[in-house]
């Protein structure tokens, strides 16, 4: 199918980007990388009027350390978040993740900023802004403002961004301490969506009890899923097997809410989540252990 038709304009930096959206708001669309736009379009799903491309403003991708931050321009394509040494050191859960993303090829286009205004429940880069406590940049021709991930996310595909504002900027901050990782997901083929899937973060004191726990969930609701409540169960605990075993009960049986689809039900959604978030936080903890 071809899409609908409409105009077409190609700025080449960010203030031509804003005056477009400004003059064009709500009958406007951005094209990032275009891996889930386009074949919207084709199908008509989208039809939007007016198209602004932004593969030729080149000030928005980047991926640099500034502080105790990593910034990452909105037109960073995924394949460079999976290969830069800072993204890598820094926040290692994000570099751990991104290769779930789709295939290379999809990499190779695919931008962070795009998936992360897609805010699609199933994809991986929302859920692991909420797990980071990334903020997010959103800019207009009135100015910007800073967004934090829990409240970037306003349900299925819908964000906080308001008409005319783009997303520029992402933030985030050095993984702390004494921190370890995780990020599982289970996927009827390689590349495809994912059933289940969930990024896992501990923090450990001199003692080896939990001082911090987070859990966030993907494909497990409208959005990306934070177990709040079993993460802060967790706190000022040894995190040994009953313990956990009792949290990933918990956070799968209360705390998610799983759709089910074609591939799957929403009760084998939980039990994947249940055994999905006991290796994750496991593995977490003895990675935050190796690194006191």
């Amino acid at each position: 199918m071809k899409p609908a038709p409409f105009e077409y304009y190609a700025p080449v930096s960010i203030e031509q980007a804003l005056e477009l959206m400004g003059q064009y708001s709500e009958e406007a669309k951005i094209l990032a990388g275009g891996q889930s736009l386009v074949p919207a379009m084709n199908f008509r799903v989208a039809q939007p009027g007016i198209l602004i491309d932004l593969n030729r403003v080149a000030e928005l991708s980047y991926i640099r350390e500034e502080n105790n931050v990593i910034r990452v321009g909105a037109m960073a394509r995924e394949r460079h978040l999976e290969f830069d040494p800072s993204i890598e050191k820094q926040t290692p859960l994000l570099h751990e993740a991104v290769p779930f993303i789709a295939h290379p090829q999809i990499r190779n286009r695919g931008t962070i900023g795009g998936s992360i205004v897609n805010a699609d429940p199933a994809a991986e880069l929302p859920v692991l802004m909420l797990a980071l406590n990334a903020r997010l940049k959103a800019q207009s021709v009135s100015g910007e403002r800073w967004i934090d991930a829990q409240d970037f996310f306003a349900g299925m595909f819908t964000t906080a961004l308001e008409p005319g504002e783009i997303l520029t900027e992402i933030e985030l901050p050095f993984m702390p301490p004494h921190t370890g990782w995780s990020f599982m997901e289970v996927a009827p083929r390689v590349g495809d969506y994912a059933l289940m899937g969930v990024a896992a973060l501990v923090t450990l004191n001199e003692n080896g009890k939990c001082t911090r726990a987070k859990l966030v969930y993907l494909n497990a609701g409208d959005g990306p899923m934070d177990a709040k409540e079993t993460a802060r169960s967790l706190e000022g605990e040894t995190l040994e097997d009953p313990l956990i075993q009792s949290a990933a009960a918990f956070a799968s049986g209360k705390e998610i809410n799983p759709f089910g689809n074609v591939h799957t039900s929403p009760e084998f959604q939980r039990h994947l989540a249940k055994v999905l978030t006991q290796k994750a936080l496991t593995q977490a903890t003895q990675r935050a252990g190796e690194r006191q």
